[in-house]
Formats: structure tokens, sequence, C-alpha cells
């Protein structure tokens, strides 16, 4: 379907951007929700998270095997499946130098393994004293320590910063400050910013305009609560305002009218230390009640639309430069029934998951590429080999670029669930990989075939 680009140019440009030159050395963490820790002791929303969910999602650090480079190294939580590593050199990725913790926790992140291993943490000292940076997927306390700990330096901003630019009340503000279009809405910060949320919120309901809250720090789809009456408005300020007397008063809380959507977008950018802004890509972001699924490639967007989205993320990437941050921004946006654009929904200031797929975008698909990238869940009765994974999907998996066909870019989160459940019981999984064709019918079809033979291999897999 096209000629690929060197992997080298690729990495190049994220090096350069994160430690200023092209060739440092990068040890890589793929220490997914990091939100968490930038929402502790934060006023919102309550939120539910569920353990099993936390385990899968720690295992996600497998994604930084296909973003690093043979230079580089990664660090997870355990050690990849042989299987899963030959079938990624046999695509004919070089593979970055793999370190593991020496006792991984299903319910910490590989961060929080990290610091506790010794063995480990002198090992980064030595490739720190070689030059190497450290990337993590993003910056909290725990990888501020790391980093002290081992000696690295991190190609990132501090996590004070990082912190501050994901805050769903910045975004609000920034895009105020910008003269961006968003959606009506008011931050709250105290009480009294609540109530005049909630009276002005009332007005709209009234007026069959329903609403949403949204939690400062939440994530995925949690923190998020659409209200469509009055008495559930007035119920959740009561539980705010309770919230906040316990907490010093804070609120943490933004009100916005719901819009009509046509599609969720997601863009990321590139800001380089010196403060110049790379524009990436937009995508079709496919979300289920908030929950990020995967995403479309390309985007649905008229070239209008297109060049916004670009004037946007530069107008973003330099007022997030003078803030001190640099590195991976990815930016949430939509456009609704109306066709009307909305460039700026919220800031995630560290990688996304279309960070972990701009290797094989680059490498492996052209312009004219559709692609589908997505989870596909399992209900598995004993945990499932990478090679009988492969052979079940013989003839569907993409072997070369240019080839119709998928690409899985985690295999972790197949199994990691495995372990903490009872024996015998079922677990859930799920299989991470990039659909490309070349038209949106061919992938269509390519990935209903994945999910047959998924949901066909009875012996081994149970859909839920």
């Amino acid at each position: 379907m096209h000629t690929p680009t060197a992997t080298g140019d690729v990495l190049a440009l994220l090096r350069t951007a994160l430690t200023g030159t092209a060739d440092r050395p990068l040890v890589l963490l793929g220490n997914f929700e990091v939100e968490e820790h930038w929402a502790r002791g934060e006023p919102g929303l309550p939120g539910i998270v569920m353990p099993g969910s936390r385990v899968v999602v720690n295992r996600m650090d497998e994604c930084a095997l296909l973003l690093a480079g043979p230079d580089d190294h990664v660090v997870l939580k355990a050690a990849p499946d042989e299987e899963y590593l030959r079938y990624l050199g046999d695509l004919g990725l070089a593979l970055p130098r793999v370190l593991t913790v020496g006792n991984q926790q299903p319910q910490r992140t590989v961060s929080e393994d990290a610091v506790t291993d010794a063995p480990l943490v002198a090992a980064l000292g030595r490739l720190a004293a070689a030059g190497a940076h450290l990337w993590p997927h993003g910056v909290s306390v725990v990888e501020e320590r790391l980093a002290e700990l081992s000696g690295l330096p991190l190609a990132a901003p501090t996590a004070a910063v990082c912190k501050q630019v994901n805050s769903k009340i910045y975004s609000r503000l920034l895009a105020d400050e910008l003269e961006l279009p968003q959606p009506e809405g008011m931050v709250c910060r105290d009480i009294d910013e609540l109530d005049r949320a909630v009276h002005r919120a009332g007005g709209w309901l009234d007026a069959g305009r329903p609403i949403v809250l949204k939690d400062a720090y939440g994530v995925s789809g949690r923190g998020i609560m659409v209200v469509r009456d009055t008495r559930r408005l007035a119920q959740l300020r009561t539980l705010i305002a309770r919230r906040a007397q316990r907490g010093g008063g804070r609120v943490g809380v933004i009100v916005e009218e719901w819009l009509p959507k046509r599609h969720d977008l997601n863009y990321q950018m590139t800001v380089d230390r010196a403060g110049a802004v790379h524009f990436d890509v937009v995508k079709e972001a496919i979300t289920s009640d908030g929950v990020h699924q995967g995403h479309r490639m390309p985007a649905p967007l008229t070239p209008r639309q297109h060049r916004q989205v670009q004037t946007a993320a530069e107008t973003i990437g330099r007022r997030l430069a003078a803030d001190g941050y640099f590195g991976v921004v990815g930016v949430d946006a939509l456009t609704t029934t109306d066709d009307r654009l909305y460039p700026i929904i919220e800031i995630n200031a560290r990688n996304n998951m279309s960070t972990y797929q701009e290797r094989l975008r680059r490498t492996w698909f052209g312009p004219e590429t559709v692609a589908l990238a997505r989870q596909y869940p399992l209900r598995l009765i004993r945990p499932l080999p990478f090679g009988e994974l492969r052979a079940l999907l013989d003839g569907v998996l993409a072997d070369r670029p240019g080839r119709p066909g998928l690409v899985i870019n985690n295999f972790a989160t197949v199994n990691a669930a495995a372990a903490v459940g009872a024996e015998g019981a079922s677990f859930g999984g799920r299989l991470y990989g990039v659909v490309a064709a070349d038209s949106d019918r061919h992938v269509a079809a390519i990935d209903r075939e994945v999910t047959d033979r998924l949901r066909d291999c009875a012996a081994t897999v149970e859909q839920p």
C-alpha cells in the first residue's frame, strides 16, 4: 500500500523533542493510568476502580515495546511471551532490550514495582551513566522518585507541571484564554462556583438540554456523569459539597452542556524542549460510555476541519510550552451533528494510545491506508499462549507492510488477570491490535473475522 518510512526517523523526532538530541537512548515505562496518582487528594466526583480492570491495565506496559528502538530499554512487569517477541521480530521490528521487575504485584503499576526493586534501580543507574534518559507514559511523584533513585534524567516535565496541564479545569480555562470553541460550561473550584454552576445548569435542564459533570482528574469514563433532570443535579450538588467541606472547601468539577456528538476525535502533537510544536495525527476515537475503546484512521473530517484541528494544536502547544510542558500531548475533541468542530474537550499531558501506534502508522501504513485500532475482549478459562493465538489467527495477521490484516501490539493484557482469580475460574483479558486495509469495508471484514475466530475457539475462550 505504500513505501514505509524508516523507523529511525520516527524515533529520532521523539528523541529530539524529549531530550534535545536524536541519538539519546531512552528507558521507557508504560505506567498507564498515571492519572490515579494525579487525582490523589483532589476533590471531585466519586469514582470506582475495579481491581480486575487495574490488573489488565497495568500490563498495558507492554505497549512500549513497539515505541522503543533497538538502542532503548523497556521496563516491564514481567517478561514477554517468547513467541510474541518472535512474532514482532518476524514483522521486521527492531526491538528494545527488556528489563523486568523482580517482584511484580498485579495491582501496582510498573513504576510502583520498580521503585521497590533495588537490583533494577542499580541496573537503571548503569544506564544513566551511559547517558540514557527515563521516558514514562506520564510523570507522577512515583516516576520522579524512580529517576532520583536511579540517576536517570527525566525526558519529560516535572510531575507538578504534568498534573497541572492534565486537569480538565486547566483545559477549560485554556480554551477560554485562547478563544477556542468549547461546550458552554463552568469550572467549579469552590462551593460558591459550584452553586452558580448548578443554578445556571438548572436552566439548561428545564429547557431540555442535558448536562455533564466531570471530575477534573477523572479518566477513561470514570468521573463523568450525564444529568438529565434537576433532581439528580441537586443530589450531586449535595454530595460534592459534602466532599468539599471535608477537604477544606475545595471543589474540582466541570459542569458543561452535553453536546449532540457526531464523532469523538483525538489528536496528538509533540512539543519539543525549545517550544516548537509538531502536529502528529488526528484520529476518530471509539468510545463506549466515555471509555476509550480504540481509534479509526483517517479521521472523518473535512479539509477545513482538519486545518482547524492543526491550527488549534499549534496554538495549544505553544501555550503549554509557556507553562513548562514538553513532550507528547493528546487532545480530545469532537464534532457535533450540525458539523461544528470543538477542538478542545480535554488535554492529556502524557503518552496516548496513539503514541504507541505511531511507529506502526509511520512505518507500516501509508496515507491511503484505512486502519482500526481496537481491543478485543476475551473470557478465558486458562492462560492462552501466544503460539496458540497466532495459529488461531493465521491468515488474518499481517506479516509485512502493505499486507491487509491485524497487527498485535499488546499481548500481555490477554493473560494478565489469570493469576488473580480463584483456581479454575474464568478471567477477562484484552487483545490489542490494529487492523489495516485499503478500505473501510475490507477493514470491517477482517475485524469480523478476528472477532469470529476468537468467539469460535470455545475450548480456549468463553465470550462474556
